[in-house]
Formats: structure tokens, C-alpha cells, sequence
């Protein structure tokens, strides 16, 4: 594949010392929101025992906290969309932060695959977000967007502890069932088993190797410092109980459907024939429009039309208008059973 290499883009390579999961993510809402123009890092971390789960996803439905911290682990709640996973150190993540105009989903990948291909593993992207080597997935991947910056963050499975991965995680027998097999174990795959060369160092060379030969070797390469009070406060924030786990407030009303694009759960208070307080919980690969759904339903009328109209008001782009539609049909059809 051919690349023309911009003029003055400015790369940073980062590697994080720490297997905290709550400074690991703090860091990268960190340098995310302190990227340079024309700017894009490709920061390497790992995390131990720790399940992470999507921006608007239930902690409890997802993973079995108690379990998890009995056992010395640690939940964490990033601000991309997609599903939990399980990290510990058998497992490599990668997150590309950038100015929003070098954003480049096939030229992101194609770090990854070419940093795998060098072990001799034949990979591709498959479906919404997974990164595959014969149908078994080895990498999910997920999105955050700002007006200005993004990201681009995922897994890469080496020699990860697939036991605990189904102890600590409860995955729907729905969604199961959408992806065709039996388990969450047999659709997953360790590359170290499929190249006895690989291990989690020679991983990172490679993708450090791959990002250089794809992104240009001429291009400025920075150094990045670290505002420690800034980084302290997102990590209280990653940290604190109120961020992981959230409110869990009485509700009313429930509406609860799994799309192709992944689950969805409307919970309403309802007070006066309004909506008094909702929340939404889903794995919708775009954390941001289930905020804005949340937030202009919240004061409207409990009324059908008046909940279509609220969402479809919501500025979306072309990627977002089926999920759009998908709820408000799906809506409509639902308050015709009420």
C-alpha cells in the first residue's frame, strides 16, 4: 500500500511505565487533550487484572466486580464506546491521539497489521472493530472524537490469561449468539500460539517500527511534558467510584433491544407525564451521541412523538443516522405494546 507522507507532521512515541489502569487512561485523556496541531502519538501501555469497560456500559451487567477486586484486580471506565474487556499483562494497548485532520482509520490499522505480519501472522480488520487472524479475534478497537482531536485505542492479545478473561467478564447469551459461537473463549485468539517469536517487547518494537515506516522516519519527533497536577486530577477522576460505577437510580421504565451495532437500554423516571432522569447504558461504538440522546431526553413530554422528534433533533453525522433510526423505529413500535 502506497502513503504519501504529509509535510511537518509532528509523531511521539510514548510508553507507559505504569500498570494502573486508572493512571494508564488518565494519561490518555491527558495527552488527548493536549495534542499539538498537525500532531499524532502513538502511545503503548499495559494494565494487570483489570476489566475495562465502554463509557456508557453497566458495570455489574459487564463484569463481576466483586470477583474481580477480590481477587486484587480493578474496574476502569474509559470515554470510548464498544465493550468490556480484560487486560493483564499478557495483553499490549495501543491508542493513536492526533489532530482530528490527520485522522486516518486505514493508515491506524495498517500500523497494527504490519507490526503483526512481521511474525509471519496473516491479520485483518473484520466487522465494527475487531483485528482477526483466521475468524478469531486478537484486537478490539474503539473511538473517541472532539471537535479538534481523537483517538483511536485497542487490545492486541499475546499471551493473555483467557481464564480469567471469562471469569471477570458476563457477556450476554445475546450477544453470543449474534457472533455465531458458543463462547467468548473460542472467539478469541493469543497470537504468542501462532508465532513462538512474538512476545509483548518484540510486539512493542515492531508497532514503534511500524508507526515510524508508515507515518515517515523525516517527520519531527517530540518529547512530551506532563502537567503532574492535571494528570492527578484525571487520575482521581478514573479512580473514583462515581466515574466506574455511576448512579443506579430507580426507574420506571425500561426499554431494552440488541441491535447489529450492539445493546441498548433505556431506563426513564418519569415524573408528572415527563421524563424526569434517564440513563442509557450500551456498547455503541460512538460514547458521545448516547450522552445526547440521554440529555435531550431528559424534561421531555412521555410521549411517543415528542421522544422521536428529541432524538432525531440530535446533530449526527452519515455513520450515526441507521442508529438513529434503528431506536426510533424500534421506539415507536414499543409504545404501541404499552
Amino acid at each position: 500500500m502506497l502513503y504519501i507522507f504529509q509535510n511537518n507532521i509532528k509523531i511521539s512515541t510514548i510508553c507507559s511505565d505504569s500498570i494502573d489502569p486508572w493512571y494508564n487512561l488518565a494519561l490518555e485523556e491527558y495527552l488527548l487533550y493536549n495534542i499539538n496541531d498537525n500532531e499524532i502519538i502513538l502511545y503503548l501501555w499495559q494494565n494487570e487484572n483489570a476489566v475495562v469497560i465502554g463509557r456508557n456500559q453497566n458495570a455489574w451487567k459487564e463484569c463481576k466486580c466483586k470477583k474481580l477486586e477480590d481477587n486484587g484486580g480493578k474496574l476502569a471506565r474509559r470515554l470510548s464506546g464498544g465493550g468490556a474487556v480484560y487486560h493483564d499483562l499478557g495483553n499490549l494497548n495501543f491508542t493513536f491521539i492526533m489532530d482530528k485532520n490527520l485522522y486516518d482509520l486505514d493508515k491506524q490499522l495498517n500500523v497494527i497489521l504490519q507490526a503483526v505480519n512481521r511474525f509471519g501472522i496473516n491479520a485483518e480488520f473484520s466487522g465494527r472493530n475487531d483485528l482477526t487472524v483466521q475468524g478469531k479475534k486478537f484486537s478490539g478497537n474503539a473511538f473517541y472524537f472532539l471537535d479538534k482531536a481523537c483517538y483511536h485505542h485497542g487490545t492486541i492479545l499475546i499471551d493473555t490469561d483467557f481464564n480469567k478473561l471469562t471469569d471477570y467478564l458476563q457477556v450476554s447469551k445475546e450477544k453470543i449468539k449474534s457472533k455465531g459461537i458458543d463462547s467468548v473463549k473460542s472467539r478469541v485468539v493469543n497470537l504468542s500460539t501462532l508465532s513462538s517469536d512474538l512476545t509483548i517487547n518484540g510486539m512493542k518494537k515492531s508497532l514503534l517500527d511500524s508507526f515510524k515506516d508508515i507515518y515517515g522516519t523525516n517527520s519531527d519527533i517530540l518529547n512530551k511534558n506532563v502537567d503532574s497536577n492535571k494528570l492527578k486530577q484525571l487520575y482521581d477522576k478514573y479512580s473514583s467510584w462515581e466515574w466506574r460505577f455511576g448512579e443506579s437510580p430507580k426507574f420506571d421504565i425500561t426499554f431494552d433491544k440488541r441491535f447489529s451495532w450492539g445493546d441498548f437500554q433505556l431506563n426513564l423516571s418519569l415524573k408528572n407525564s415527563r421524563i424526569e432522569n434517564v440513563k442509557i447504558y450500551s456498547d455503541a461504538m460512538n460514547s458521545q451521541l448516547i450522552q445526547d440522546i440521554a440529555m435531550n431526553l431528559k424534561n421531555c413530554p412521555f410521549k411517543v412523538s415528542d421522544i422521536i422528534n428529541s432524538i432525531n433533533d440530535i446533530p449526527h453525522d452519515e455513520t450515526d443516522e441507521s442508529v438513529i433510526k434503528d431506536i426510533t423505529v424500534w421506539l415507536m413500535e414499543e409504545f404501541n405494546t404499552l
